[in-house]
């Protein structure tokens, strides 16, 4: 089997859980390439939203009713993108910082909208990672307390590319974290 491929991703979406509530971003970069990269925004496939939500992202149903790909081109735009990294699924990771949220929405239009996911059933938890590699507790797994321990370059902004890119980056200095240690 060939090395696995880390693809960061984010979404952003209208609320908390797929199915009720819209996607309506999506960032994704190669881990270890982060100028591979893929980002778009859904036209909402329904109406409701938790206003909290489309405040911390400055995003808006109305003009992304306008502006933004019907899901499932998005999804098929998205699939193609992942598609350039080569056929095998098992060979693409998705990795996630909260991955079991933004897996849910993408595995949710994945399956909704195109009938699989090229990602399989599984993502790579950023925070269960870094927990496993620091043996930290749980509740200094968040972006900003990893970030005070690895002191990454980028930050988080509610931007579904940016979040993805620094994600990448909490991510590879997690995996350099764990190879000091193993050394």
């Amino acid at each position: 089997m060939t090395e696995p491929i880390y693809i960061s991703v984010d979404v952003e979406s209208a609320g908390p859980y797929p199915g009720a509530y819209s996607l309506l971003t999506i960032g994704a970069c190669d881990i270890d390439c982060p100028q591979r990269q893929f980002s778009c925004k859904l036209k909402p496939d329904c109406d409701r939203f938790d206003p909290a939500a489309l405040e911390v992202t400055g995003l808006s149903l109305e003009v992304l009713s306008e502006t933004g790909l019907a899901p499932a081109v998005a999804m098929s735009q998205f699939a193609a993108w992942l598609s350039s990294f080569g056929h095998d699924d098992a060979n693409r990771v998705f990795v996630g910082l909260n991955a079991p949220f933004d897996w849910a929405f993408v595995n949710h239009y994945f399956l909704q909208y195109l009938g699989t996911n090229p990602f399989g059933f599984s993502a790579l938890d950023i925070k269960a990672y870094y927990m496993g590699v620091s043996g930290c507790r749980w509740d200094e797994t968040k972006s900003s307390a990893i970030a005070r321990k690895l002191h990454p370059q980028l930050a988080g902004d509610h931007d579904a590319l940016h979040d993805a890119l620094y994600q990448a980056e909490l991510f590879r200095l997690a995996r350099a974290l764990r190879a000091e240690m193993v050394l």
